[in-house]
C-alpha cells in the first residue's frame, strides 16, 4: 500500500469514544486535516453509517462515504484508529480498529480488498489493537503489496 495512503500521522493510537458517531467523526478528521478529503465527507459517513452500517466483524469498522461523497474525495487516503476498550457500534458491535478510507476514481475497492486481506487474519486485528507504535501498523499493512 503506498505510503501517500496510508502514513504514520494517519494512524491514532490509545482512543477512546463515548459513541459510533464520535468515532467515525474521528476517523473522517483525519482525513479532512491530511487533505484527502473536504469537510463535506465526514457528513457522509455518517449518512453512510445511518443505511447499513459499516461494522465488518473481528472489531473493525471501515467508516466510509456514500456514493454521491465522491466528488468531496481529493485523493485515496486512509485513516486508523486504535480503541483498546472498543465503542459500541450496536447491536452488541463492539470496534477497535477503524479505518476510514477516502477513495478517488474507484480506487477504494483495490484499498478495501488490501484491508479485507489484512483484517481477515484475526491476529493481525489483534496486533493493531496491541501495537505500541504506528509503525508496528503500517508495517502489517505494508506486508499486502
Amino acid at each position: 500500500m503506498s505510503n501517500q495512503i496510508l502514513s504514520a500521522e494517519n494512524i491514532v493510537l490509545n482512543a477512546s469514544f463515548t459513541n459510533k458517531e464520535e468515532a467515525i467523526r474521528s476517523t473522517g478528521q483525519i482525513l479532512v486535516d491530511k487533505g484527502y478529503v473536504e469537510v463535506a465527507y465526514i457528513e457522509k459517513m455518517l449518512e453512510r453509517e445511518e443505511l447499513t452500517s459499516t461494522y465488518m466483524g473481528n472489531f473493525v469498522a471501515i467508516p466510509h462515504g456514500t456514493e454521491d461523497a465522491k466528488k468531496s474525495v481529493l485523493s485515496s487516503g486512509l485513516s486508523v484508529i486504535q480503541v483498546p476498550n472498543g465503542v459500541d457500534f450496536g447491536g452488541g458491535n463492539i470496534v477497535k480498529v477503524l479505518i476510514g478510507i477516502a477513495g478517488k476514481d474507484g480506487e477504494h475497492l483495490d484499498i478495501l480488498s488490501q484491508i479485507a486481506i489484512v483484517c481477515s487474519e484475526e491476529e493481525n486485528i489483534q496486533k493493531i489493537v496491541e501495537a505500541k507504535s504506528a509503525e508496528e501498523i503500517l508495517s502489517l499493512f505494508a506486508e499486502v503489496n
